[in-house]
């Protein structure tokens, strides 16, 4: 991944929780768990969860797998991950966290029951790479899913389009001290391939036997569902 992207997410590291909470009015928490149900997370299964940032869905995963099963949380950029182990600390839960890149896991074949990542696909320089790494990780029959926005669709095309062009850049520039970093995320969500686009991204890996996608408040983000193949 590029340094440039790496320096933008460090810059905004200290501020990442609360900028997100105060943006999504928490309705990202939701999504985690709804991609955690999509999964097939059940207790004791084996999950990786790369761009995992401050840890918030390696924790929801974590929840549901309890404490017979394990979850390894990576990041690509060290000072986004810093705050994860003593959040998950806090929860009384133990998350192993390590920096790796998405698209060069330093993990052996069909390790994992399942691979996650949330509002990071779109940030990796080949996100067809970054499923085939992920697909690899994970055990035949296993999943590998990803969480990240879309383009809002019908009533709610024009509110939250006037949103992330002037609401997200301002209040994410006054929180965290960096504008630019909070132009650019809208930005990559606006032009992302979400829904059947990305659908045929993960036609394209040959990851996959099966994959499924559910829309969330209007397009506004997706989860995607890839079932891995045995070959």
């Amino acid at each position: 991944m590029s340094e440039e992207v790496r320096s933008m997410f460090a810059s905004i590291s200290g501020k990442y929780d609360i900028t997100n909470s105060v943006l999504s009015l928490g309705i990202h928490h939701f999504w985690r768990v709804k991609t955690v149900k999509l999964s097939g997370a059940k207790p004791g299964m084996s999950v990786l969860d790369c761009a995992t940032g401050t840890g918030d869905l390696a924790i929801e995963f974590k929840k549901t797998v309890g404490d017979q099963g394990y979850v390894l949380g990576t990041d690509f950029c060290k000072e986004m991950i810093d705050p994860a182990p003593g959040k998950a600390s806090k929860k009384g839960m133990v998350i192993d966290f390590e920096v790796a890149d998405a698209m060069n896991l330093p993990y052996e074949d069909n390790r994992f029951d399942i691979a996650s990542i949330s509002f990071g696909i779109r940030n990796v320089d080949d996100p067809e790479v970054a499923l085939k790494e992920m697909a690899r990780v994970v055990k035949p029959g296993g999943c590998v899913v990803v969480l990240e926005f879309g383009q809002a669709e019908g009533v709610m095309k024009y509110p939250f389009t006037f949103y992330s062009k002037y609401v997200i850049p301002t209040v994410g520039g006054l929180l965290t001290g960096n504008k630019d970093a909070y132009t650019y995320l809208p930005e990559t969500s606006a032009t992302f391939p979400a829904g059947d686009k990305f659908l045929n991204i993960m036609h394209k890996t040959k990851a996959f036997s099966e994959y499924k996608m559910k829309k969330l408040s209007g397009g506004v983000a997706y989860i995607y569902a890839g079932i891995v193949s045995a070959t």
